[in-house]
């Protein structure tokens, strides 16, 4: 397997791995392009084409994605010689963070984790949320109009959906390695997807981070790991979406620099 990365920043500073969301022609760069060079002025940042996506193959995946990922992470960490970093997770990248963490404990740091997929558990919210259904519709029969109508459900304000960006998914879109992964949700070992079930065994320090309005994973998902989590907070942004660290861009880089520098004990 191949995976692919950017990497930016001082040598020898603090690693930051960046791992992005999972929807339809997703990318390290396509999630994190205008966060990378701000990291990179503090860390040693990574951001990595999860298995899969991007220009990374997706390798045999004979059990669950997460801990495929997880552990395609973990080599791809022993190829560059870091031994332990900190993991910043959107969606789908916040459940690849969090299995990471279960299995490899003494390689993760902190952990900021956006919406994370497989460590919230929706308590009032229907099941599966639009996001999810609107995604499945995009794999099941892939169009520019299902694309569109999936791509809005990430954001509060639509005007970020523009016609660039859905013309930039739909071409990146990899429908076999999308099918894969989403039936390793359902396959076998799908129970190791349900992260909020042993999410009482993450001893990292952990910063949750939530658009009020996400449709993809609401805001109700993140009150079982908030219980669960020994060392965990949790902060709401109001008027946002599933992408938050683009749409509260400053405000979400403040807060991001604040975790990550802060007492490390």
């Amino acid at each position: 397997m191949t995976l692919s990365f950017h990497r930016a920043g001082p040598t020898g500073a603090r690693p930051v791995v960046l791992l992005h969301g999972g929807g339809p022609g997703a990318s390290a760069m396509g999630n994190f392009a205008r966060t990378l060079p701000v990291f990179a002025k503090t860390f040693d940042t990574l951001a990595v084409d999860q298995p899969g996506y991007g220009d990374s193959e997706l390798g045999e995946l004979t059990g669950q994605y997460f801990t495929h990922a997880a552990d395609a992470l973990a080599a791809l960490l022993d190829e560059l010689g870091l031994d332990r970093v900190d993991l910043i997770g959107n969606s789908l990248g916040g459940g690849t963070a969090v299995r990471f963490a279960l299995n490899h404990p003494a390689r993760a740091g902190k952990l900021l984790l956006m919406g994370p997929g497989g460590l919230g558990l929706n308590v009032f919210a229907a099941d599966p949320t639009e996001g999810v259904r609107r995604l499945g519709a995009v794999g099941a029969a892939p169009s520019r109009e299902r694309m569109a109508a999936f791509l809005r459900t990430l954001v509060f304000d639509p005007a970020l959906i523009t016609d660039e960006l859905i013309d930039e998914r739909l071409a990146a879109f990899n429908a076999v390695s999308m099918r894969a992964m989403g039936a390793s949700f359902t396959g076998p070992a799908f129970e190791e997807g349900l992260l909020w079930r042993e999410a009482h065994r993450l001893r990292n320090e952990v910063l949750l981070v939530w658009g009020r309005e996400d449709r993809v994973n609401p805001l109700d998902g993140a009150l079982v790991p908030l219980k669960l989590i020994r060392r965990c907070r949790l902060h709401v942004f109001g008027g946002c979406g599933h992408w938050a660290h683009l749409e509260r861009f400053d405000e979400f880089n403040r807060l991001a620099f604040d975790f990550l520098e802060g007492d490390r004990s």
